[in-house]
Formats: C-alpha cells, sequence, structure tokens
C-alpha cells in the first residue's frame, strides 16, 4: 500500500460542521431506474435537511447510459444491453458486474458550494483509491475520467479505468464514479466511452491487480475519507 498526504482540494470540500457521510454497499445487482430514482428522493431529502449525506456502492446489472451531451453515434450496438438515457454530465458509459458503482450525495451547501473543486475532488479520491494498490493514475485535460498508463517492448498507451458522471441540484451533488475492478471489459465496444475513440478501457484485473471488491471498497473508503471527510455505516436504498 501507499501512502499519501492529504488532498489539496480537501481542504475546500470538507464539511464545515465535520459531520460524517453515511456509506452504504448494496448486495447484488441493482436495477437502474430504481438506483436513480433512489438517489433523486435521497438527495432531495438532503437538500430539505431531512437526511444525512450518502456514499452508496453497488453494482448494475450490464446496461448503457448516456449523459446529457451523449452523441448517438456513439452507441455502436443499441440492442446489446439496455439503454438508459440520464440527467448526469458526459456521454455513453457503460455499467455491469464487476465494476464498482459510487453514487454520490453530497451537500456542497456545506462543502464550498465550488462544483470544479468537487470533481477535482472526486478525481483525487480515484487516484487515491487506486494508489492503495500501486497503481498510477492521474486525469487528462480535455478527458473525463481518470486514466492509466500502459507500456511495453516499442508500444505505450492510455486507458480510462474509472468514469464520472455528475448531477447538482440544490448544491446536492448525486450521480457519481465508477471504477473498473473486473467487468467484462468487451462489454465497453459497444459504445464510444465518453465519446473518445482513441484511447482504451482497462480495469484493476487487467492490470494484474487481483483486487476483490470488498478490497476495492476498503481502497475507496480509504480514499474518501482523505478527500471528503469521515463516513459512518449506513443503509443501502431498499
Amino acid at each position: 500500500m501507499l501512502s499519501h498526504s492529504l488532498s489539496p482540494v480537501a481542504s475546500k470540500l470538507l464539511r464545515e460542521d465535520g459531520a460524517a457521510a453515511e456509506w452504504a454497499v448494496s448486495e447484488g445487482p441493482v436495477a437502474y431506474p430504481f438506483a436513480v430514482e433512489a438517489m433523486e428522493a435521497r438527495a432531495a431529502a438532503i437538500a430539505a435537511g431531512e437526511a444525512a449525506e450518502l456514499v452508496w456502492l453497488l453494482e448494475h446489472p450490464p446496461l448503457y447510459t448516456a449523459g446529457v451531451t451523449a452523441r448517438d453515434g456513439d452507441l455502436l450496438e443499441p440492442g446489446r444491453f439496455p439503454v438508459h438515457r440520464t440527467g448526469r454530465g458526459g456521454q455513453f458509459t457503460y455499467h455491469g458486474p464487476g465494476q464498482r458503482v459510487a453514487y454520490v450525495m453530497l451537500d456542497l451547501n456545506r462543502r464550498g458550494r465550488d462544483v470544479r473543486a468537487f470533481v477535482r475532488g472526486l478525481e483525487q479520491w480515484i487516484i487515491g483509491a487506486l494508489g492503495e494498490f500501486g497503481v498510477p493514475a492521474d486525469v487528462r485535460e480535455g478527458r473525463v475520467g481518470v486514466w492509466v498508463e500502459r507500456k511495453g517492448p516499442g508500444w505505450a498507451r492510455e486507458d480510462k479505468i474509472a468514469a464520472i458522471g455528475v448531477k447538482v441540484r440544490r448544491w446536492v451533488s448525486f450521480h457519481g464514479i465508477s471504477l473498473n475492478v473486473e467487468p467484462d471489459l468487451s462489454h465497453f465496444s459497444g459504445i464510444v466511452p465518453c465519446g473518445i475513440q482513441e484511447h482504451g478501457v482497462t480495469s484493476l484485473v487487467d492490470l494484474g491487480v487481483p483486487a476483490t471488491m470488498d478490497e476495492a471498497d476498503e481502497a475507496l473508503r480509504t480514499g474518501f475519507r482523505r478527500v471528503f471527510g469521515a463516513v459512518v455505516a449506513g443503509e443501502a436504498p431498499r
């Protein structure tokens, strides 16, 4: 495991009152329409002061989602998996077994009201979590998500290992991130992921890191605390 210093954006994103966000994990696949409905309800309750913040970890059955800037031409195989149009930022992405999705419902009223800093915080969260496995990763100008550089004799390329797509309403965030732990990478071939054709997609297992989902969750928890502060056990929507 690697050690890390406090993220430079953390000072903007820590809650002013120090309250902990709830952290919950769903067992088994969660249907996408249910997840969206549950996020909408929780975000509204947070905005109304009726619920605590929540980070909700889950897996979806195989599906494609289209963000607000998705181009129809980037859906290469329309009949392969269900396609869900969604209000999050971004373009087409894939969700499925072996991919850890983390839906992040945070009250940005209490975390600096800075959406750019929030997105940077999500990036740093993922980068820190990957660092727990010794995987160096970074962001790239003009590209959404988190990337790893891969090299071999006479070749080099950059592959995407995590996606980010968020929505903010009344200064409460929802949707979030997805980290490829061990998904079927061939499922990404039905879309142009995030509208980027010239780069590939990878996962922890594809990189030679035999991480379990539980290990990925623990790395994500560690990385989240570093950027966003404390978490406490919560209950997943049902």
